[in-house]
């Protein structure tokens, strides 16, 4: 199987609505976009994912999985990358939050949003670098705000785009379970008291299909397929 290299060919730009309207599915696999700015990004559920100039990475990219794979899948195959990029390059234990967040000593300093569009995928990512406490919304947190430094933008995008191209090829020949070693001991959830879905319980794992296993307060296991999480912290 041919390495698809992800992030080629690259588009970047100053400022945009969203990069992951800039993505064109009739592009070849690879394409991404990456803006400074976004002014009306999106994360899941519709909320707006934005971030002063200059501060983030913010990319999305085009992938084109063959047909029979579990695209949603995808979001966590992307947040799996984004927590070995960050490992590689701060040094510190990245953790991943089902279904989509990737946190660093407990807050969410990573995003992904995975969207379906003409028979491809469009994967976003929002990674947050270099704001400063005050340019944060409530739970969030950068780089900057857990190491006290800050960290070249690019460097981060790059090795974003590198650990995403091992990943996807990973996912590619083996499913989920080929990327079950970057996920399952990251699982931030794991033990925590939890409610998605209407279950409230303890969250048990994140399981081999990508489901949420949720031992529910009635004593049974549920497996919750996608849904908004609310953890005790």
């Amino acid at each position: 199987m041919t390495r698809v290299r992800l992030g080629e060919p690259l588009t970047r730009v100053e400022r945009c609505e969203s990069t992951q309207a800039l993505v064109d599915p009739s592009q070849p696999e690879g394409a991404a976009v990456v803006a400074d700015e976004q002014t009306a990004g999106r994360g899941r559920l519709g909320r707006r994912w934005l971030a002063p100039p200059g501060t983030a990475v913010m990319v999305s990219v085009l992938l084109k999985p063959p047909a029979g794979r579990r695209a949603p899948e995808l979001s966590l195959v992307a947040g799996v990358a984004v927590a070995d990029a960050v490992e590689e390059v701060v040094g510190l234990t990245a953790q991943i939050k089902w279904p989509n967040d990737v946190m660093l000593r407990r807050t969410k300093i990573a995003g992904v949003l995975a969207e379906a569009r003409d028979g491809a995928v469009v994967v976003g990512i929002g990674l947050n670098v270099n704001q400063m406490r005050e340019q944060l919304p409530e739970g969030a947190g950068s780089l900057r705000t857990a190491t006290g430094r800050e960290w070249d933008r690019e460097v981060l995008l790059r090795a974003v785009l590198e650990r995403l191209s091992d990943r996807y090829e990973q996912w590619l020949a083996g499913g989920l379970d080929a990327v079950y070693d970057g996920l399952g001991p990251r699982d931030f959830l794991r033990g925590r008291r939890v409610s998605v879905d209407g279950a409230a319980g303890t969250a048990e794992l994140i399981d081999r299909d990508g489901r949420l296993a949720v031992r529910t307060d009635a004593g049974g296991v549920v497996h919750v397929e996608s849904g908004e999480v609310l953890y005790e912290r």
